[in-house]
């Protein structure tokens, strides 16, 4: 199993690990910093050695590095990696706030979400709303910032996935279930969501920045779309 890095320590910009496997422009570390794609996160980018990574995925229980180029190194040997960190950052911002509009949203309608799409320069909330009057997309995004504001911090700790499933809010997926593994990642935004997820936050909301609704999209019957990016 890779070890996450980011799950640790999601400042963590560089790295030393050691090369598991090798296949072509694809390798498997004992450990890494590079958060892999997978729960609407686009994958961190960055390189490894000089070798360009421009994508990590998930396969079972490891996390594969996909090069632009090969890797001159062998199995066992050591390699260094570096996040593209400005990118990463951001991404982490743009994530802490889709929680936080998806438990606004939660909060006055009891919508849950349908899909996400997290990325640096622009995201999206889906979610199950049957009506949605454009305007209050607004008023969301000023909760949203209001609670940014109140400099929330922003924890991660792991719970039996029985329990937290049991747990009222733990859960906002409309659609599909948290991974089958026995103990889930819970990370926790002051008083305003706490919910099950893999993915890599800031320490505090004071760290988003401003929050900006760009659009809302009808999607469907019970499918809203919500889009924002942060400054």
């Amino acid at each position: 199993m890779t070890r996450r890095i980011f799950w640790e320590d999601m400042y963590a910009r560089e790295f030393d690990a050691t090369v598991v496997s090798l296949e072509g422009n694809r390798v498997v570390l004992d450990q890494t910093a590079f958060n892999p794609r997978g729960g609407g996160l686009v994958s961190d980018t960055g390189s490894m050695d000089g070798a360009r990574v421009v994508e990590a995925v998930k396969e079972g229980d490891e996390v594969v590095h996909v090069l632009e180029s090969g890797l001159a190194r062998k199995q066992g040997e050591k390699v260094r990696g570096v996040l593209d960190w400005d990118r990463r950052y951001r991404i982490m911002r743009m994530h802490t706030a889709a929680h936080i509009l998806s438990a606004v949203v939660h909060g006055e309608t009891g919508a849950l979400i349908t899909g996400n799409q997290i990325s640096p320069d622009e995201s999206r909330v889906d979610l199950d709303l049957e009506t949605f009057d454009r305007g209050k997309f607004s008023y969301y995004v000023d909760k949203v910032n209001e609670a940014a504001g109140r400099a929330l911090d922003v924890k991660t700790f792991f719970m039996e996935r029985e329990k937290a499933l049991a747990t009222p809010g733990f859960v906002k997926l409309a659609k599909a279930a948290p991974p089958a593994v026995e103990m889930l990642r819970i990370v926790q935004i002051g008083d305003v969501d706490t919910q099950a997820d893999g993915g890599v936050h800031v320490r505090n909301t004071r760290e988003i920045g401003k929050v900006v609704g760009l659009r809302a999209e009808n999607k469907g019957k019970s499918n809203k779309r919500l889009y924002f990016t942060v400054t």
